[in-house]
């Protein structure tokens, strides 16, 4: 019979399981609701897309040879994991495609592991984002400091430029692990043996794109500076590197290139890329909401959506991706009112994919070099940097650490540096808001019902402190000292009910200063405490001794009857004799 019950339970539990995540499951999946704001404008949509398919082709060309993977592989991301995260997403107007984040973590893991490495740690960290959106992940993103992702921004931006040396300069890679090596490396091998054609090409394209930006924010520079420089370096004959072959069409799904013994290798890798992916993601649909004006996305539905989009590109020979920033902002401001702008984008470059490959194969390196170059500069919001730095030296100094480390280690490592950071700057400055107050026995309180002249008897013989703020790790020590330098009293009343938290180190630290208090004969009483601080308290036995003599009251005035009562003996009456 108890056999049978158990199972009856277990199969009950299963049940309620199987609800619950069948219930998070649709949370995260498109619903109908979305689906049908695609029919709304389509007219838009269609030009949104059209518009930004035209930004995207020389980025994601750029961005898949940049990561090592080839101009194949970003194509392929811009078009699979573009689709998909546009259909699976949570924001109706993200462009999702290969980043320049995203390289930079994606170039150190093809050195080590080559392409099958990063196409498995793009279908890894799939698995993870969608672990992350099911697990309701979405929200922590509010919790990342501003000046952290500006230094972020900041630092990819340096990372993405040092990048493009070599290719700008037209010679190899030196393969160092760092950026700023790599672009040192390559000015020397080009000082030696100058060559101005892929400089040429660099600095034009980007040179057009930055003032064409300027000067017509509408027109697809980068576009119309590609195919210059491509026409410039066919016509004039120029020996410079270009794309090359590329295949005309997508390549049948396939999971070949992984490879089960390298995965716990790249767990790392993987954790690192599907950080960088809900964070620039997140970051980015955010940046999509702050430029509409009523739409607003899910965190947790696009965390879902960039899953799925990493799952499948890398069967398709796609590399991870994540929501991108600038097609993004080039998407909103074409109009998109929805959704299939961005479907019509990964629509467009298919048909590139399949119909032009050729056209494409001849577009010079350096070209794209150049474009990332711009990109890398645009990415920098100057007067948004020098706002933060000039709004504390705290601020300043967590966007200045952020971007550092982003260029001496990694993304991950950097915003885990500038959370580290701003936490404990966050720690130093609700510390310094809590404070211990030596206050009038009487402060706040209804007139008391004895003569004025016992009032000023008791306030020479019994002190009052008021705790404001947190009592916690950060700056309960201060508690213990000022406390304990308490003398020339007979009796100690802490008033806590200004008390906004208290931790285990605030709890023990204060059990401490009362317990040297009484040691001194200090009588010690506490009056105010919030049930919920009583708990953590009593927890910890920090008012064990208090609650022994009852000394532990709900409210100051009765605190003061009873030191008042315990100390009729000892203090002498107001006429100067004994009672």
């Amino acid at each position: 019979m108890s056999g049978a019950s158990t199972d009856l339970r277990g199969s009950s539990a299963f049940g309620a399981f199987a609800r619950r995540a069948g219930a998070r499951l649709r949370a995260v999946l498109p619903d109908r609701a979305g689906l049908a704001t695609m029919g709304r404008s389509p007219r838009k949509d269609l030009l949104a897309g059209l518009t930004v398919a035209i930004v995207a082709l020389p980025l994601a060309l750029g961005f898949g040879v940049a990561s090592g993977a080839g101009a194949e592989a970003g194509l392929a991301t811009a078009v699979v994991a573009g689709a998909l995260a546009a259909f699976f997403g949570g924001s109706n107007l993200q462009v999702s495609g290969p980043t320049g984040a995203m390289t930079v973590v994606l170039v150190p893991i093809v050195h080590r592991f080559g392409t099958e490495g990063v196409l498995t740690v793009g279908l890894m960290a799939g698995v993870l984002l969608v672990a992350a959106a099911l697990g309701g992940a979405g929200r922590f993103m509010a919790y990342v400091p501003a000046p952290v992702v500006e230094g972020f921004t900041l630092g990819i931006a340096a990372v993405i430029g040092l990048q493009q040396i070599p290719a700008a300069l037209g010679v190899k890679a030196s393969g160092a692990q760092n950026v700023v090596v790599t672009a040192w490396d390559a000015v020397k091998d080009f000082a030696h043996a100058p060559h101005a054609a892929p400089l040429a090409l660099a600095g034009g394209v980007a040179l057009v794109m930055l003032v064409g930006a300027r000067l017509r924010p509408g027109i697809p520079f980068s576009l119309l500076a590609v195919i210059a420089a491509t026409l410039v370096t066919s016509l004039a004959g120029l020996h410079v590197a270009t794309i090359g072959h590329l295949p005309a069409g997508l390549p049948a799904p396939s999971l070949g290139f992984l490879h089960v013994g390298d995965v716990p290798q790249l767990a790392t890798a993987a954790l690192a890329v599907a950080a960088l992916a809900a964070l620039e993601s997140l970051m980015s649909a955010t940046a999509a909401d702050a430029m509409s004006v009523s739409e607003r996305h899910d965190s947790d539905r696009e965390l879902f959506g960039q899953g799925i989009a990493n799952l499948v590109a890398p069967l398709f020979g796609g590399v991870a991706a994540t929501g991108a920033i600038a097609r993004t902002a080039v998407n909103v401001r074409s109009g998109a009112a929805s959704r299939l702008a961005a479907l019509v984008h990964a629509a467009v470059l298919a048909v590139v994919v399949f119909a032009a490959a050729p056209l494409v194969s001849g577009i010079p390196l350096a070209a794209l070099a150049g474009v990332l170059i711009a990109t890398a500069i645009r990415m920098v919001e100057v007067a948004s940097v020098r706002a933060l730095a000039g709004s504390g030296r705290g601020e300043a100094a967590v966007l200045a650490l952020t971007a550092a480390a982003t260029l001496a280690f990694d993304l991950v490592t950097a915003v885990i540096v500038g959370l580290l950071v701003a936490g404990a700057l966050a720690l130093r400055q609700v510390a310094r808001s809590a404070a211990l107050t030596r206050v009038a026995l009487h402060e706040g309180l209804a007139p008391a019902d004895h003569h004025g002249e016992e009032q000023e008897l008791l306030a020479d013989h019994i002190v009052a402190y008021r705790i404001d703020g947190p009592v916690f790790f950060a700056g309960a020590h201060r508690f213990l000292l000022e406390l304990a330098e308490t003398s020339d009293v007979k009796a100690v009343i802490l008033r806590l009910s200004r008390v906004s938290a208290i931790d285990a180190t605030g709890a023990l630290v204060l059990g401490d200063a009362i317990a040297k208090l009484e040691r001194r004969g200090i009588l010690v009483l506490v009056s105010g405490a919030r049930e919920e601080h009583l708990k953590t308290l009593d927890a910890l036995g920090a008012l064990d001794a208090l609650h022994a003599e009852q000394r532990v009251f709900e409210a100051t005035p009765q605190a003061i009857a009873y030191a008042r009562d315990h100390l009729s003996g000892v203090l002498p009456t107001a006429t100067g004799k004994g009672r």
